[in-house]
Formats: structure tokens, sequence, C-alpha cells
């Protein structure tokens, strides 16, 4: 069977692929020795809270079931317009605001809209993955460009500008990032985007872990920076409803209608029962449920972070969001005999049963001395991820 070349492109998502050989492995030595502890993946150990899996039901039960318009619901849309002018001190107009199956349906949604075959696209090294595939897939090519721990692991305006090139579409930007956990600084966001606004550029930023900000120098939304800017984000970190698969965008007034067009054609529209349910992400009771875990999220970087970096496992920069620590394993695989963090991984995955994410997936520049631990598991799973740490390479 002939496959496109478009198909061939896309690599592996190594991220799910250690993640299925651990659970493999955990169920080949199930009940013979400790659990497998998961500090690999991205997802939080918290679900949707009371009210919003009683508003799923409530959908369910009155038969609103049926397909929405392909811009989301109007309510959901004015209540996320309502988020942000309070979280953020943002004026988002609800009709700016499309909302899709997760996430990565903006992303493909907005690298569909707005990038033609040959269009590159400026990304920071390391970066989550799954983006430059999106760029891929729409035909274009995303451009890594190497970053250090100096620059918070982000582009700065200077080395876009340096970049820049005549086939340059534009940026595609994180804040915080996976799998650092780093933000850009708001100075160096702004001027990012004046150079690329200069060009004629497009910035598209994911934002999907801005909820998740601990400090307050870096929780603001770069939508803050002109209508130009194309914001992604999502139900599933801060509001904790990963497999209910539901995201938005907030894009330019004109591109709305092309949006729609290619939403309409790709998707129909996202979950209604996850969009009837997200209403209730909005009610003061669940929003201080989600406040309350963000400061428990907060609480396991403040005690994992410094952990890591006592026992060799140097973290370069504090995570300012986000559920992530970017780790240099380069003196702890030495201490077991091993070169890069892929051999590392699978190392600890063997010998200490637990399972973290090799750095091979974001990137090219320096990540075979990076692995990402995920934070997102509970405090008593990450002191026991501690306890097997140090009995192995303390």
């Amino acid at each position: 069977m002939k496959f496109s070349t478009r198909a061939e492109r896309i690599e592996p998502f190594y991220v799910m692929e250690v993640a299925k050989a651990a659970q493999q492995m955990a169920r080949e030595v199930a009940g013979t020795r400790e659990p497998m502890i998961f500090l690999n993946i991205g997802e939080p150990d918290f679900t949707a809270p009371p009210l919003v899996a009683e508003a799923a039901d409530r959908a369910i039960r009155d038969g609103l079931t049926q397909y929405t318009n392909a811009l989301g619901l109007d309510a959901l849309r004015e209540r996320i317009s309502a988020w942000y002018a309070t979280r953020f001190g943002v004026d988002v107009p609800a009709r700016r605001i499309v909302v899709t199956a997760g996430a990565s349906a903006a992303l493909q949604l907005a690298c569909l809209a707005l990038i033609d075959a040959g269009d590159e696209i400026l990304m920071p090294d390391p970066s989550y993955p799954c983006n430059r595939h999106f760029v891929s897939a729409a035909e274009g090519k995303a451009v890594l460009i190497p970053t250090t721990a100096e620059e918070r692991f982000q582009l700065s305006a200077a080395k876009v500008e340096a970049a820049w090139g005549p086939k340059t579409r534009g940026v595609l930007l994180a804040s915080p990032s996976n799998p650092t956990g780093t933000s850009i600084a708001p100075d160096e966001l702004r001027r990012i985007v004046e150079v690329v606004r200069a060009r004629g550029g497009l910035t598209l930023i994911d934002e999907i872990y801005l909820g998740l900000s601990y400090e307050e120098e870096y929780g603001h939304s770069a939508l803050a920076l002109g209508d130009d800017v194309i914001s992604i984000n999502s139900f599933s970190k801060y509001f904790n409803m990963t497999g209910w698969r539901l995201g938005w965008m907030v894009v330019p007034e004109a591109m709305v209608p092309v949006v729609e067009r290619l939403a309409q054609n790709l998707f129909i529209c996202a979950s209604t029962v996850s969009q009837h349910a997200a209403l209730a992400c909005f009610e003061p009771d669940s929003i201080a449920e989600y406040e309350r875990r963000r400061a428990e999220f907060k609480a396991r970087r403040d005690y994992f972070i410094p952990a890591l970096n006592q026992l060799g496992l140097s973290v370069p920069v504090q995570p300012d969001g986000a559920f992530y620590a970017w780790a240099d394993c380069s003196a702890a695989a030495h201490k077991l005999g091993v070169s890069g963090s892929w051999d590392f991984a699978f190392e600890l995955m063997r010998r200490a049963h637990l399972a973290i994410t090799p750095g091979r997936d974001f990137g090219t520049f320096d990540t075979g001395r990076f692995v990402r631990f995920s934070t997102a598991n509970s405090m008593a799973q990450l002191q026991e991820a501690v306890t097997r740490l140090k009995g192995l390479i303390g």
C-alpha cells in the first residue's frame, strides 16, 4: 500500500510510544514488584469537577446531543469571553472565539487557514512536537530555532528577526511551554509580536497552560498585544477535561468565516455534550475548585524541582507554569552507565519502575541530554518517585 508523502513526513509521537512501553512493562511485572509511577504524560490527575460532570449528565438526559454551530455554542463563547475579562483583563469579543474539538483541532484549523505550501513557521527548539507536525500537515515547514536556558528556552525578538527569510510566514509560540513549563517574558513577547507585525507575518501562540501560571509576572495573555494575535487554548489542562476533547481559538474577525468553513467540512462541530458541560466550568464553585487545584500543582512544583536539582537532575530554568520539569540527565545517566536521555528514560523504567519522557520528541538542539518529568501526578506519587531516584542515583 502506498501512503502519502504527507503522512510519511510525520514522525511517531515518541511521548506516546514511551507510554506504550511503560504500560506494557507495568502489566508484565504487576504484582511482582512496586507499581509503575507515570510521570511521562501531561494529563492532570484531577478530573472534571462536580458541576461539570452534572452538566454533562443533564445535557444527555435532556437530549442536548445534536450538532451545534461549527463555531460552537454561543453561550459557551460568551462565557469564554467573560473569563478573559475577569481572569486576564482582556476584552475578547465572543464573535472572535471559535470552539474546537480540542486545541489540536484549533491548531489544525489555524494552520490550514493560514499556511500555504512552502511557507516557513519559526518555532523554538525545544517545543511540543505535534505543533510542528500541524505545520507540516498544512504543507508548510517548521523551522526550529535553538534556544537556551538564558532565554528561558523561548524565542527572542532578535532571533526571530535574524531567522526571518523570504519564505517565513510567521511564528508559532507556546507560553507556558511544553516541555519546559517556561513562559516568554512579557516585554520580549511584545517585541516578538512587533517584529512579526512589521513583516506582515502571523503570530500564533499556544496558551493552553496559561490558566496554570504560578508567577504574576508571566500570567498574561498575548491577546492583549493586538487583535492580530491568534491564541490557541483548551479545556484539557486548567479545566481538567482532557478526554472531553474541547478547546477554542481566538482569531481576528476576518478569519472567523474562513475557520468556520473549514470546521464545517472537517469537524462539523466540537462535542455537543462537552460544550454543555464546559458551561459549568465558569461557575464560581468550579473556578474556586480549579484555583485550589492550581495551588496544588504549584505545591508539587515547589517540592519536586528542588528534589531533582539535589539529585543531579538539574532543571536549569524554574518552570513558571504548566506541570513539567525539563531536566538535564547527563550526570545521572553517567551514573547508570548509559548515554543520552532515551537510554536513561528506559533504564529508569526498568530499574526504578518510573516512566518519564526523553527529550527526543521536542527538537534536535541539545534535547538528547534532557528528559521531561510531568508533575501532573499526586504529591504522594512524586515523593515515591524521588525516593526511587535517590535509591538509584542518589
